[in-house]
């Protein structure tokens, strides 16, 4: 792998970490006490929907099959998103380390990266770093030791896909499918990769793991917040000095990272990336948490000079080329909600079609099949509520007219 071009520092991930103690620590422990102290450290998935860890464990661990799978989700396609790969160059000691504690938990065979299609060029160098794992037994037959335990890991390189990003799209993407949301029930903790109990984790949500076994939860869960225990990597980047990847406890609130990254003449703050909210500066005292504001890691930083309508044209764009258009709200409404922005530029809207749209983009809220068409009206709701001034009075402007 890469070597590290500086020292990054941080509460948990970037705290330190020599490879393999927490597997070594992990394999004396019974199962059940690893999946009570995941349990007890309140870690919830890093990729942005933010489901207890445990409980993904906890199912997948009952469940009777004779071969169970762990997927770590590396398809980072969020706009704005980088912080996996920095994980994967610098850290992927703790990415796959997580993944044989996990695999040992639950009594899993075989793990599988997906990796982003746009990230073709980590391919070799992953599976170099896994090959110096087997060589090492930290990979392979009998573990560290192990009498039984054997478990291992392959590279997949996806497709470019933004959709692959939800766990039952990738699944059906690893099988050769086209890569489209599945119905649930079924869960994948019951029937996932090849029918199978399957574990599908983020790849920040892995290199927690290693930490916490190491730590112990009570420490890790003393951090953050209440409901949002631990710390999280946001990709920090747009109008600011300093963008980057920066490791922070929950509960940091966005003007405390604005002044962390020296950005200046802040406007607008997207978080959560394209599929996110975007606040403006009356709401910059809002905490970077679950509870509060939630992401999967994408900070973006506008200053005065954006036009935010520009901002959201790009956003509705990239969603109405990304959804898989398998359901009617989100093929349908996309494209919608774009044209409305069109028209908006144009001048030529009325305010009683606006309100229409802003309806259609929460029942696309509700009503679509996955992630992508649940999350892709975030942003027009969000700027056209919070830049409603901004937006509706420009040179060419609409009319209360039905």
């Amino acid at each position: 792998m890469e070597t590290k071009t500086k020292k990054r520092t941080g509460p948990v991930i970037f705290s330190g970490y020599e490879r393999g103690t927490a597997i070594e620590k992990a394999l004396n422990i019974n199962r059940e006490d690893i999946l009570l102290e995941i349990r007890e450290s309140k870690l919830r998935g890093r990729g942005g929907a933010g489901f207890p860890t445990s409980t993904k464990w906890m199912l997948t661990a009952a469940a009777l099959s004779d071969e169970k799978f762990i997927i770590c989700n590396a398809d980072e396609g969020e706009p704005g998103t980088f912080k996996d790969r920095v994980l994967l160059i610098e850290y992927p000691e703790l990415v796959f380390d997580g993944m044989v504690i996990a695999a040992h938990t639950i009594g899993a065979q075989k793990g599988i990266i997906y990796l982003r299609g746009e990230y073709e060029y980590l391919l070799k160098p992953l599976q170099e770093y896994l090959e110096g794992m087997r060589k090492d037994n930290f990979l392979g037959k009998d573990i560290l030791g192990k009498k039984g335990f054997y478990f291992d890991i392959t590279v997949f390189l996806g497709s470019g896909a933004y959709v692959c990003g939800e766990e039952t799209a990738l699944i059906e993407s690893l099988e050769g499918q086209r890569g489209e949301a599945r119905n649930r029930p079924p869960y994948p903790v019951n029937t996932g990769y090849m029918g199978k109990p399957t574990i599908v984790n983020n790849v920040e949500t892995l290199a927690s793991i290693p930490h916490i076994i190491i730590k112990g939860s009570e420490w890790y869960k003393k951090l953050g917040t209440g409901k949002s225990s631990g710390s999280k990597l946001f990709s920090v980047s747009g109008d600011c000095d300093k963008p980057g990847v920066y490791e922070l406890p929950w509960g940091t609130k966005i003007s405390e990272l604005l002044e962390l990254v020296s950005a200046k003449n802040t406007k607008a703050v997207q978080v959560g990336g394209a599929s996110g909210f975007c606040y403006n500066k009356t709401q910059f005292d809002k905490a970077l948490a679950y509870e509060d504001a939630a992401t999967g890691g994408s900070i973006m930083i506008f200053n005065e000079s954006r036009d935010m309508l520009r901002v959201l044209n790009n956003f509705m764009e990239f969603f109405v080329d990304e959804s898989c258009g398998q359901c009617t709200p989100c093929r349908i409404g996309n494209v919608k909600l774009l044209e409305g922005v069109k028209m908006i530029q144009k001048g030529d809207y009325t305010f009683a079609y606006i309100n229409k749209l802003k309806e259609l983009g929460k029942s696309m809220q509700v009503a679509s099949k996955c992630g992508l068409g649940q999350s892709s009206p975030n942003a027009f709701l969000s700027i056209l509520e919070n830049f409603n001034e901004e937006i509706f009075n420009r040179e060419n402007g609409g009319t209360n007219e039905n």
